[in-house]
């Protein structure tokens, strides 16, 4: 087929379908998408709240309890235990299907009927303060996490991690902090897309690192300070010199660091055991295109972020793991089959469902655990669902839902951006595509602020600690406020508290005091990524040096004095500031 161009009929702006698009919509029997990739990524990521938590009660025990849901919302919320109890049964909620009226309108009063979960948790031990987890123990303030335990303030998919704190999208990990998206490293301070590095601070790219400081692309290397190497002995004394205890003597080190990764080679994307293949942070993958954040044996998928674990044939998807296959426009997916649905953990034949598990051949169900064969809660025979099922598709394409703005969604499209129970601000999109209020109202999305809670400082941002070695336990009875005081795009809490485990873990590792509250420095964590979002620009080698000439070739490269020819589509934009290579040259240099 040939690709298609179409105007989004959201944002206006033209894109395009590809040829492997249409093949897999024709592959799946369902119409051409009618937003554009960004505003689909938007629309889905709009349903997530990750780390901004009220107290409200649990509408069925009275119990106060954590939740992801303002209490203000018009939900129904149940406490996690008691939301998977056998003690309330989410189909007493189940309609017949109105064909008088769209069928999404219908999807919406289920929405608000059905109770929801607090949190989003599974197999917990002392980790109530987590949401989107599994397998945790002894964990604190934690989004999107497994199998790992006594961590706080990691999200983003992080599995397998221990004793590990403020860290995002960072796997197999141990004894370490301020991390972003690196694996297997152990005790490691303020590192970024790193791999196997130990005792080390401040490190960007490098590989197989020991107890290095201020280093950028380095590879099996030991005793470094901003890539210059030391005896050991000279190290020692040198990192005594940078007092890394103390917030003025990290700042240092950070601004010296920072200028060093401005002036040293980076590959255009990072991917690794792959082969055809765009997008960046890709692992062990085959045939994916778009795609940012996907590891571990990912095949024929695109315009997709954060997939892991086996998963196979399917194209825009947010959070899909586990054996998943043939998936399209979903969100928090592990399962096959699924289309145009959102937290969907196991099962099969999924359409247009919210919140169920274990579940097959259901459409528009909310709620729902270990059922089959049914359409908005209501149970059906096999032969009465696969007759109804049809039907609803093509009421779903003749009439569509409006939306307030006008926008139409018809069958092939996702929930509309006002089904989501959440914010903009409160959501992953702030995160990935942040706006304004201003912007975000203007473009009919909501905006919420009446939740914020007002905390009386105990202790202001000039007071604290500028030595770790200064600091007592008596810090875990104040209240410290956020540098940011409120004024910055995350949705910041303005004070926040150090605790215990906390304050040990900075205690042993020689670290300051944070300066900001956890919700802004996981927002810190995120924008020191790249965005979601791929240009095409040639190679910055340019023969003997960059093209900026700030760096200087160590090596002759296969292009020898001409500039390099290489192009290539990344996620650094070209009027960025970094100096990117193709692979060819970069592995000249780093490799």
């Amino acid at each position: 087929m040939n690709a298609e161009t179409r105007s989004c009929q959201n944002c206006k702006a033209q894109f395009t379908i590809e040829a492997e698009d249409l093949n897999f919509y024709e592959k799946v029997k369902v119409p051409l998408p009618t937003f554009c990739s960004k505003c689909r990524t938007i629309r889905r990521m709009l349903f997530r709240n990750e780390c901004i938590w009220y107290r409200r009660k649990c509408d069925a025990t009275g119990k106060e309890v954590l939740s992801m849901y303002a209490p203000e919302r018009p939900y129904k919320v149940y406490v996690n235990e008691y939301w998977k109890s056998d003690a309330w049964d989410p189909m007493q909620y189940g309609v017949d299907p109105d064909f008088s009226k769209p069928f999404f309108s219908q999807i919406k009063e289920l929405l608000s009927a059905v109770p929801h979960p607090n949190l989003i948790q599974k197999n917990l031990v002392n980790s109530d303060y987590a949401n989107y987890a599994v397998d945790l123990k002894n964990c604190y303030f934690i989004g999107g996490a497994t199998q790992s335990e006594d961590c706080a303030y990691m999200f983003g998919g992080a599995p397998r991690s221990r004793q590990c704190f403020d860290t995002f999208q960072s796997r197999d990990m141990e004894y370490s902090y301020e991390v972003v998206d690196a694996e297997k490293c152990n005790g490691v301070r303020f590192v970024q897309n790193c791999v196997a590095c130990s005792d080390s601070t401040f490190l960007y790219d490098c590989r197989n690192c020991s107890s290095c400081v201020g280093c950028v692309g380095l590879r099996n290397k030991s005793f470094c300070i901003f890539n210059k190497q030391y005896s050991k002995e000279e190290y020692l004394k040198e990192l005594e010199r940078l007092k890394l205890g103390s917030a003025n003597g990290l700042r240092a080190v950070r601004e010296k660091f920072e200028a060093l990764k401005l002036s040293t080679p980076r590959k255009f994307a990072t991917i690794l055991k792959s082969e055809n293949v765009k997008g960046d942070d890709i692992l062990n993958a085959r045939n994916c295109s778009d795609c940012f954040s996907i590891w571990n044996d990912i095949e024929n998928v695109r315009h997709t972020y954060r997939s892991f674990d086996r998963v196979k044939d399917g194209s825009d998807g947010f959070v899909v793991w586990n054996n998943s296959e043939l998936f399209l426009d979903v969100f928090s997916v592990s399962g096959q089959r699924v289309f145009y649905s959102a937290l969907i953990w196991g099962g099969f034949d999924i359409q247009y469902s919210y919140n169920c598990f274990d579940c097959n051949n259901i459409f528009g169900c909310v709620g729902l655990r270990n059922k089959s064969y049914c359409i908005l809660n209501k149970q059906y025979s096999e032969v009465d669902y696969k007759a109804l099922v049809p039907k609803i598709i093509e009421h779903m394409k003749t009439m569509p839902y409006v939306d307030a703005r006008g926008l139409k969604y018809g069958y092939g499209e996702f929930f509309p951006a006002e089904f989501s129970p959440f914010a903009y601000n409160e959501s992953a999109a702030q995160d990935f595509f942040p706006k304004t209020k201003e912007e975000a109202l203007a473009e009919g999305f909501t905006w919420y602020e009446s939740g914020r809670k007002v905390y009386q400082i105990t202790k202001k941002i000039g007071e604290v600690p500028d030595d770790i070695s200064d600091v007592s336990d008596s810090i875990l009875q104040e209240v410290i406020e956020c540098a940011h005081q409120g004024k910055c795009s995350d949705y910041c809490s303005t004070a926040f508290r150090i605790i215990p485990q906390e304050l040990q873990f900075l205690k042993k590792f020689n670290l300051p005091l944070p300066r900001l509250c956890p919700i802004c420095r996981r927002g810190e964590r995120i924008r020191s990524r790249n965005p979601l979002r791929l240009w095409r620009r040639k190679c910055s080698c340019a023969g003997g040096q960059s093209a900026n000439g700030v760096y200087k070739n160590t090596a002759v490269h296969s292009h020898g004095d001409a500039p390099c020819v290489n192009e290539f589509e990344t996620s650094y934009a070209s009027e960025r500031k970094e100096i990117v290579y193709c692979e060819q040259c970069y592995n000249a240099e780093i490799v």
